[in-house]
């Protein structure tokens, strides 16, 4: 597709959805909700043509030699689609909170002034690799009274495109505006720096993936959401529990070692490396973890390799984990201010001092105290399906439900009072 063609495809759906916002900017909370669960019940009545789009995208994707934590994030199951209508029924049951008015003051002149939840709008939503996240972001966006423009990965076209024409099609049935959830039409990737200049009718974007992505929305003049890379770090202080230390890294690294909230990178006290290292990483290496480590690492733990500097910085997505020794509480919360990316960051201790430190020095999005890093996600929190996870900090930061993807407007009351 030629650039002035893909352009033109990119504002017209953009029109679309402006006009297409506003209508759904004063839907009823109970047609919103009669929306989604149509939605739901259409995935799990099209489970066949769903699995059938997605069986494509995993041969072209094994074809082309997309890693294995990439195929998994690919990969639509029966199973799955059912959590993805599952996932939609639990957004219709989630409280509505467009036309919230809240802070309502009277002030010396007479007026009133409070505050109003509104949608944000047009939401552009760009993403790689997993399809599942084209329903939740439109359930998310519709349940908020927004309309979405959806660009996913191009190894997941085939996938997105169906899913994105079973909830338009449920929409058209529920009497909402099909504009309101529209999947661009193209993978090329300049589309996406398009999306980014179009200010006059995309409110926000939300973008999910590496670096790349981000460079190409390096210019964009429309606000920007950055759902950035997962470098999160486990530190294992001196005076954890060990058996617990042991069970957290363990399932932060191994649960789903694909998704941006698993560990990848263990720090270790010294005064207990000894005694916690040897069984988890033999734990670790039975669940066919690689392990790379600093050189107190390599000496306590046979077999370990040596991590460079690139391996501090790198977020893997796969089962590979770096482990380094500590000196001190100190060293590793400036390790983790080195080489974390704000997103996911955990302590193991009995200290409530030590544990209190952590929560006030260390800068993420979510910082946990004696639980895995794993439970950054939006159904996890209590907010129904997640976004994206904002690793920035205006206006949202970490999971992102229905309330993120709302503004507020002052509103007055007057009884002919003028200034």
């Amino acid at each position: 597709m030629e650039a002035k063609e893909v352009r033109r495809v990119v504002e017209e759906a953009a029109v679309k959805a402006k006009e297409a916002a506003r209508n759904m900017a004063v839907a009823s909370e109970a047609m919103k909700n009669r929306a989604l669960r149509e939605i739901a019940r259409a995935l799990l009545e099209r489970e066949g043509e769903i699995l059938e789009a997605n069986a494509a995208d995993m041969q072209s994707g094994k074809t082309k030699g997309l890693s294995e934590s990439l195929l998994d994030r690919l990969l639509l199951t029966p199973e799955r689609i059912r959590g993805m209508a599952q996932g939609v029924e639990e957004i219709a049951a989630l409280p509505d909170p467009v036309g919230e008015i809240t802070d309502l003051k009277t002030r010396p002149s007479g007026i009133k002034v409070g505050k109003m939840r509104v949608p944000l709008g047009v939401v552009g939503m760009i993403y790689e690799a997993r399809p599942n996240v084209t329903v939740d972001a439109a359930a998310l966006c519709l349940k908020a009274g927004n309309a979405v423009l959806l660009r996913g990965g191009s190894e997941a076209f085939g996938s997105n495109r169906k899913l994105a024409e079973i909830v338009g099609e449920a929409l058209e049935r529920s009497g909402l505006p099909e504009g309101a959830v529209q999947l661009i039409p193209t993978t090329d990737r300049a589309s996406i720096g398009i999306m980014g200049t179009l200010d006059e009718y995309i409110d926000v974007l939300i973008a999910r993936g590496g670096a790349g992505l981000m460079q190409a929305l390096k210019g964009a003049t429309v606000p920007l959401f950055r759902h950035g890379k997962g470098i999160c770090h486990t530190y294992i202080d001196a005076d954890a529990d060990l058996e617990k230390a042991i069970a957290i890294a363990y399932n932060a690294k191994v649960s789903r070692p694909g998704v941006c909230n698993a560990m990848e990178t263990l720090l270790v006290h010294k005064d207990v490396a000894d005694r916690v290292l040897p069984p988890l990483c033999q734990r670790l290496k039975e669940a066919e973890v690689e392990l790379v480590g600093s050189p107190e690492v390599q000496r306590l733990v046979p077999g370990v390799g040596a991590a460079t500097e690139e391996d501090w910085a790198t977020e893997y997505l796969g089962l590979k984990l770096s482990i380094k020794v500590v000196d001190s509480f100190d060293e590793a919360v400036e390790h983790i201010h080195k080489y974390g990316s704000l997103h996911s960051e955990a302590i193991v201790t009995e200290n409530y001092s030590t544990a209190m430190r952590f929560l006030e020095t260390v800068d993420a999005a979510a910082v946990f105290v004696n639980a895995s890093t794993r439970f950054n996600d939006g159904g996890e929190f209590g907010l129904g399906a997640e976004i994206g996870i904002s690793t920035q900090k205006l206006h949202a930061r970490g999971p992102m439900g229905i309330r993120e993807l709302t503004t507020t407007k002052f509103i007055v009351f007057g009884h002919g009072e003028v200034r």
